[in-house]
């Protein structure tokens, strides 16, 4: 169980749990590990190869080789990466060439002559039905044969694993912190928390589950474990209904409710019972979700528990045969009868809604007297809202100075992306200043003193991580809207696939723009070679898994923005194939090397979306000249065949263009009201001697063991409560 558990600590946490086993020599093994780990772009940190020589030779070896296949996942250097053309970047061809010797190597053959020269007559042929386009015409074997060793340099990647505390307590500590994030986890950390709670359900439990999202997988794994379940809201209940049917619980899709057993229905009738018996007017709640607990209600039966009276009271008023008027009703009769002044005395009950209302309020205020109100109304409960919701809303205010007609982005929270014009009216300047030194006024007091504040100056533009979907898993992700340095000469995009039932084809392409977001050029299967650089060319199908590479010299880089993506040309969704990832790689111009090298790999992610094209993050030239990347992780919808960069062009331009313009709130404004002894700027090398809070995109070698340390794994602890 330990073992099992292991990689998730490591992924979450670069650290690595105290190994249990007998002292001994293992120093060599313990090297040799180290070397191993170097290999693919990470490495031990001084104190756990100190520590990992002191035990046995054996036991080293065992957590080696448990170690090296979870980093060389997190890198994508579990699968192998083979290239159409076999020298690549070198001797890529001319497109409309590739094109003529596809098609004269399929003349020359018997059984494809016939169908070509029939294609040949109309005047269009179809590359897809000539035998050599699409797949692969060597092994992976012969195809490392074309390169030669990575040369290694200053610039590669590596990233450090520190010594953790025995495996019991390392899952248990991260059990805690995912269950008590004050922000919703993505759906992979979310899966992660599942198991982990279903391993502590019998251990120490969070003070406080602020994610209802969190509670529900909670819930799940308590039920099976036979514990008291954890529950506030009858809305609590319906999600852990969808979570043991297996469907959406964010309830923003709806599930499918399977049949449920007599001890299931006992569990979550009574839990339904116990909530509104202590609060009845929790029933409002489920107007929200009537749907949902009507279907729910025909799974649970709740007329043949009478001893559970309240739970039944919760479908009578799903079915309209109960009256319990909602919150939000009464709220928008007052709004309808545009009185300001009374919905935000109301809204001052719900504090978090008043706040998440303040836009529209502001908007329908007829008056200065009205706006003064609905300012001062927030004044007074500001200090009863979240931490979360405060920074939403002041990065909110931050872009709402703007005049109407601006592009603007809708992101939902599965990425999928869409733009409109703005044509709201901004709020106006008193109000707005007014709300936002409010905010930055509680989100300072709340904020915990840092003492010496050390700050790795990459990090400062990275985005507060306001809910987890922003990001998905991956090694080195920032989260949506964060601007990162890019340092190299060589960028190199990499994306995998691997189907599951149907032929599938990826295609990855990148897109150049100017200034202006109008298109310069780009390279794809349709344009393998430019001045900027190269595709490795088109595979069709992986039901062995496929790769496709495309190579930037940034320095011959014409405009100032690249936009790589992931189009589905045809077959299977991001959610379907068995895996897909998508990532960037940085080298130096003298490296060579294989087309694939892990300790180059800046970024990788997994692609799990709901659209057809896929827009990882873009990179950006500053006016100093160097570049930087600005991630995105969104999706298109694309249409359900043949997606082609030269055809969502003008959307991604339009989507990029709302995305780079738009400010966010990042650890920079956040340290800003940090009220620190001091603040030193890492310089990469000199570590202070005593305890510090750092906060960087690595921890550093040698910090002092009292200090606190923020990477981007636990970036949502900067989040104020």
């Amino acid at each position: 169980m330990v073992h099992r558990l292991e990689p998730l600590v490591i992924r979450h946490v670069h650290r690595l749990p105290s190994p249990a086993g007998p002292a001994g020599e293992g120093a060599v093994a313990a090297r040799q590990f180290d070397a191993a780990l170097m290999s693919v772009g990470f490495k031990l940190s001084a104190e756990l190869l100190a520590r990992l020589s002191g035990l046995s030779e054996g036991t080293v070896v065992d957590t080696a080789v448990r170690t090296l296949g979870t980093v060389r996942e997190m890198v994508g250097d579990h699968v192998r990466h083979n290239v159409y053309f076999v020298d690549f970047p070198a001797n890529v061809p001319d497109t409309y060439d590739f094109g003529t010797r596809c098609i004269a190597e399929a003349l020359a053959d018997d059984t494809t002559r016939a169908s070509v020269l029939e294609q040949l007559s109309d005047g269009v042929v179809d590359l897809l039905t000539l035998p050599s386009y699409g797949r692969y015409q060597h092994t992976y074997a012969e195809m490392l044969d074309h390169h030669e060793e990575l040369i290694e340099a200053a610039g590669d990647r590596m990233t450090v694993l520190h010594p953790g505390a025995d495996a019991d307590a390392e899952v248990t500590a991260l059990y805690l912190a995912l269950a008590g994030s004050s922000t919703p986890l993505g759906e992979d950390a979310l899966r992660d928390l599942e198991v982990l709670a279903e391993a502590c359900a019998d251990g120490p439990q969070p003070a406080e589950i602020p994610v209802r999202e969190n509670r529900a997988v909670i819930n799940r794994a308590r039920l099976r474990a036979g514990s008291a379940l954890l529950l506030d809201t009858v809305t609590d209940v319906l999600r852990l209904a969808c979570a043991v049917s297996g469907g959406d619980v964010t309830l923003v899709e709806a599930t499918r409710f399977r049949g449920l057993s007599r001890p299931v229905r006992r569990a979550l009738l009574a839990g339904l019972d116990s909530v509104v018996a202590a609060a009845p007017a929790k029933l409002a709640d489920v107007h929200a979700y009537r749907e949902d607990f009507k279907r729910l209600g025909e799974r649970l039966h709740p007329h043949e528990y009478p001893q559970w009276p309240h739970a039944a009271d919760v479908f009578a008023v799903a079915r309209g045969e109960k009256k319990a008027r909602s919150f939000d009703s009464r709220v928008e009769e007052l709004l309808g009868m545009h009185d300001v002044i009374g919905a935000a005395e109301l809204l001052k009950s719900a504090p978090g809604k008043l706040f998440r209302s303040l836009d529209r309020l502001l908007r329908m205020a007829l008056d200065q007297d009205e706006r003064t109100t609905v300012a001062a109304a927030a004044e007074e409960v500001v200090a009863d809202v979240s931490g979360r919701v405060l920074l939403s809303v002041r990065e909110h205010l931050a872009n709402r100075a703007q005049e109407t007609g601006e592009p603007r982005v809708f992101v939902n929270r599965l990425g999928r992306a869409w733009v409109t014009e703005d044509e709201r009216p901004p709020v106006l300047p008193p109000e707005r200043e007014r709300l936002i030194a409010v905010l930055d006024a509680e989100i300072r007091r709340r904020l915990p003193a840092p003492g010496h504040l050390l700050i790795d100056p990459d990090v400062l533009d990275v985005a507060l991580p306001l809910s987890g979907r922003a990001a998905p898993a991956g090694l080195g992700v920032l989260p949506r809207g964060s601007v990162s340095p890019v340092d190299g000469e060589l960028l190199r995009f990499f994306v995998y696939w691997k189907q599951a039932a149907h032929r599938t084809d990826y295609d990855l392409s990148a897109l150049m723009l100017d200034a202006d977001y109008a298109t310069v050029c780009w390279l794809a299967y349709t344009n393998l070679k430019a001045l900027e650089g190269e595709h490795s060319g088109d595979i069709t199908e992986a039901p062995d898994g496929a790769s496709e590479f495309i190579d930037l010299r940034l320095g011959a880089v014409r405009g100032e923005f690249i936009v790589p993506q992931v189009n589905i040309f045809s077959g299977e969704g991001f959610e379907e194939v068995e895996e897909s990832f998508f990532g960037f790689m940085l080298r130096e111009a003298r490296q060579q090397g294989r087309p694939f090298e892990p300790r180059t790999v800046r970024m990788k992610s997994g692609l799990r979306g709901p659209g057809r094209v896929a827009l990882p993050l873009a990179f950006l030239r500053g006016a100093d000249g160097r570049w930087c990347a600005k991630w995105l992780h969104l999706y298109l919808k694309g249409t359900p065949a043949a997606n082609r960069v030269e055809a969502n062009r003008v959307s991604v331009a339009t989507l990029l263009r709302g995305i780079v313009e738009r400010e966010q709130l990042t650890v920079r404004y956040l340290t800003g009201l940090l009220d620190a002894s001091s603040t030193t700027l890492w310089d990469g090398e000199t570590v202070p001697e005593g305890p510090v809070t750092y906060i960087g995109l690595q921890r550093p070698d040698g910090l002092h063991p009292e200090s606190r340390i923020v990477t981007p794994e636990n970036l949502r602890d900067l989040i104020p409560a």
